[in-house]
């Protein structure tokens, strides 16, 4: 049944009731079970109820699952019931969602607890495991699929054709650059057969409009710093508001309050001094880096950032970019980690000589799937 004749049915019972002529939305129905081998993407901004839309399934599947075997026969393909819900979540949501029960499907405001139905995977291996395991499991949430390797996508095409199981991802497609998050979520959005787009208010105090896109910021002495852009990809930790340097926090933005300085001197300044570095020439990169470092208003990035917002209403929330720690360091864990443009014996030197927060590096590094020895002896 198409959208179309959905909204006719729902304005035809509508005024049957009496209901004036008025605006008729597309009803809000239960989940659709019936239907084999979806591949259904849940997407939208941080806070737009992607995992509460999930819960929302699995809930619904309790109602089903009480249903006589007429109800069995629509909603099985062979062993595979659709009834049968797993959730499946990242290894790295330990530290995000640490306060919760271990079998917990979280969500804002609440959780629903999985029992046995539930597993921690580290890729695309893991999630074999699992299928192969559960035979009889027909319908899979897998929670921030994205953060997956890219073999995902293939795993996740083969038991949907070829046994009918359902896939819902409740994920990230952009990143807080406003990007396709990675090359994961690409291929996720090749293989979807639905999409359903999920949208939240602007976080903004002085707006109301819709949010596509989710906005990550610092904290720092009270004041929303946004990441600069070549902020690292992935940064691990838990959902409540912090302060400082150390984490980023989320929200949902609308295009005209999502805050995103430096994208600019990422390309016309950071990848070229890489670039140089990498060809012999690593004096002007370290220059750069000791001033981000230790002198920020002597960087190129900041001067770029004052010729760019210094006249605009953004301009002091803009510049606040600077104020947080460790810009050097994510810097490095840009070029070496996303641009693969600094080997690890030069990351390893420079933090070395710049006297970079090592332990911050190795975390950032860890997170984005790159480990480096800060201990091991310099090979030049």
């Amino acid at each position: 049944m198409t959208n179309s004749d959905d909204n006719k049915m729902t304005d035809d019972f509508l005024k049957s009731l009496g209901f004036p002529s008025i605006e008729i939305h597309q009803a809000f129905t239960h989940f659709d079970f019936e239907e084999p081998g979806r591949r259904v993407l849940l997407v939208g901004p941080m806070g737009s109820g992607k995992t509460e839309f999930a819960a929302r399934v699995w809930r619904d599947a309790e109602v089903a699952r009480k249903k006589s075997d007429v109800v069995k026969e629509l909603t099985s393909t062979g062993l595979v019931d659709r009834r049968n819900v797993f959730f499946v979540r990242s290894d790295l949501d330990k530290v995000r969602f640490e306060d919760y029960p271990s079998d917990a499907l979280p969500y804002r405001g609440g959780y629903l607890r999985c029992g046995d139905n539930i597993a921690r995977i580290k890729d695309s291996f893991g999630l074999e495991e699992v299928l192969n395991a559960n035979p009889t499991v027909g319908t899979f949430i897998i929670d921030e699929a994205s953060f997956f390797d890219e073999r995902i996508a293939y795993v996740v095409r083969k038991h949907s054709v070829t046994r009918g199981v359902m896939f819902l991802f409740p994920t990230l497609i952009l990143n807080f650059r406003k990007a396709i998050f990675n090359s994961t979520a690409r291929l996720m959005l090749d293989m979807a057969t639905d999409v359903v787009p999920l949208t939240a208010y602007c976080d903004h105090p002085d707006c109301l409009s819709k949010a596509f896109y989710t906005y990550r910021y610092y904290n720092v002495d009270g004041k929303e710093c946004p990441a600069l852009f070549f902020d690292p990809l992935i940064v691990v930790g838990g959902d409540r508001t912090k302060s400082g340097s150390w984490s980023p926090n989320y929200c949902s933005r609308c295009d005209k309050h999502h805050f995103l300085p430096g994208k600019e001197y990422t390309y016309f300044t950071l990848k070229p001094l890489a670039e140089g570095a990498m060809k012999g020439g690593i004096k002007p990169l370290r220059q750069e880096l000791e001033s981000l470092h230790a002198h920020k208003e002597k960087s190129h990035l900041y001067q770029i950032l004052k010729e760019r917002y210094g006249d605009r209403s953004d301009s002091e929330v803009c510049m606040n970019s600077i104020a947080p720690d460790f810009i050097a360091e994510k810097a490095l864990c840009y070029l070496v980690c996303e641009q693969n443009l600094l080997s690890e014996d030069m990351v390893v030197r420079l933090s070395s000589d710049l006297e970079l927060n090592t332990e911050y590096l190795s975390k950032i590094l860890s997170d984005n799937g790159r480990v480096l020895n800060f201990e091991q002896p310099l090979l030049f």
